[in-house]
């Protein structure tokens, strides 16, 4: 069957990997110059298997609006003067209950779960490196009231079997002792042994080479135009004025999924959340974390590359735009000062912004499109890497009509009426 997966970034290059491998001739059309340009170039370098959770979540309404008055904010919303947003940001509030924060959960730890296992999979297969590291994730809290919110992560991470073992604040430094001088501001942490981290440009970039070994095609600088289609049927899709038809179409365009699919009268619930990281070269590596180290306050992570620290974080909700602010850069620094404070060198950061396409449960859209040769894999948040591998194994499943190995009838579309 010839496919065209629309998207190289981490999940579409994932979707196409595991296409080819199931002998399918493959194309994948994308208006970068190169795979993992955007949202996956720069991102926060954690495989989060086990730190797999909902922003829509019981108390964000209140904790977002105490947010939004602090200089060091981990949300900001601009109105983007759609009724989109507006809508989008409604429905995410109907989602910060406690019913709906455990459905939703579930949802996202059973595809980060799966793709753990593909990743373990594929790496065995490939032998693919990406600076990765198995150390797991800390995720630290600074208030005793966000150790006690972390008991229902608890229970839905005991009830799918992840471990985890949660820790006092001098506990900490069994994991990362770099984090010494910060014991004092701390309240405790959660570790999360099955977590893994690297670079996910890297790995993108280095899996769309296997899959362009094994024979699929890629047509970069192509940006997507328009579809050639009748009733529910794809036929074509025109890219820098070339018609590409297909057997079967994969959108994993992120977040332009949402306008690129308007035009065939598709209404997706995926607005793209600004995210911003910045990169430091290590100066001392015993300054410097061992992991990820998560800080549940100003919702940022510091990951450890191998010569480099990799800062990311804070969800911007202000449409399209991707321009660098001073001020995320300064909240980014001064997290990461106040936690290791000699690791990187702080004046060769190499700033950076990316969109990551949120729908408003926090949970991907996998499966068909209400077209029936078009299959969805879009809507990953902030956790596009982590799950990129199951949810590309499960949407390559639904294209080539085989029975995905874990439960999808919750993770479709459909889901939203």
């Amino acid at each position: 069957m010839k496919v065209i997966v629309l998207g190289a970034g981490v999940v579409g290059i994932s979707t196409a990997w595991f296409l080819c491998r199931a002998g399918h001739e493959v194309t994948v059309i994308d208006r970068a110059g190169a795979a993992a340009m955007e949202t996956s170039f720069a991102n926060a370098g954690q495989l989060s298997y086990g730190y797999t959770t909902p922003w829509a979540a019981p108390g964000i309404p209140k904790k977002a609006a105490k947010w939004l008055m602090k200089p060091h904010s981990p949300l900001i919303v601009r109105p983007d003067g759609s009724l989109f947003q507006l809508k989008w940001l409604k429905h995410m509030l109907e989602n910060c209950d406690s019913r709906h924060y455990k459905l939703n959960k579930e949802r996202m730890v059973r595809v980060s779960e799966y793709s753990r296992e593909m990743f373990a999979r594929v790496i065995a297969e490939t032998g693919l490196t990406f600076e990765g590291r198995n150390k797991g994730t800390l995720q630290i809290f600074r208030q005793d009231k966000e150790v006690k919110a972390a008991e229902k992560d608890m229970a839905v991470l005991a009830e799918y079997g992840v471990p985890y073992k949660q820790l006092s604040a001098r506990e900490c430094l069994e994991y990362e002792p770099a984090l010494a001088g910060a014991v004092g501001r701390l309240a405790g942490a959660l570790h999360l042994p099955n977590d893994s981290t690297g670079d996910c440009h890297l790995f993108t970039t280095r899996l769309a080479e296997l899959c362009r070994e094994n024979g699929v095609v890629f047509r970069f600088n192509h940006t997507i135009e328009r579809f050639d289609y009748s009733g529910k049927h794809v036929h074509a899709v025109y890219a820098n004025g070339e018609r590409f038809e297909a057997d079967h179409f994969v959108c994993a365009l992120g977040s332009f999924s949402r306008p690129v699919l308007a035009q065939l009268g598709l209404d997706l619930p995926v607005y793209p959340v600004k995210g911003y990281s910045l990169t430091l070269p290590i100066i001392n590596p015993q300054g410097a974390p061992v992991s990820t180290v998560l800080d549940e306050t100003y919702k940022v992570a510091i990951t450890r590359f191998d010569e480099r620290i990799r800062v990311g974080g804070m969800a911007e909700l202000s449409g399209y735009q991707i321009q660098l602010s001073e001020a995320r850069r300064k909240t980014l620094e001064t997290v990461v000062k106040d936690l290791f404070p000699d690791g990187g060198d702080m004046a060769q950061g190499k700033f950076w912004s990316g969109l990551r396409p949120m729908t408003p449960d926090s949970t991907p859209i996998i499966g068909r499109s209400g077209f029936d040769n078009l299959t969805l894999n879009t809507g990953h948040g902030t956790l596009g890497w982590t799950m990129s591998l199951g949810s590309g194994k499960v949407a390559a499943d639904i294209a080539g009509g085989v029975q995905p190995e874990i439960r999808t009838d919750d993770l479709g579309l459909n889901r939203y009426g």
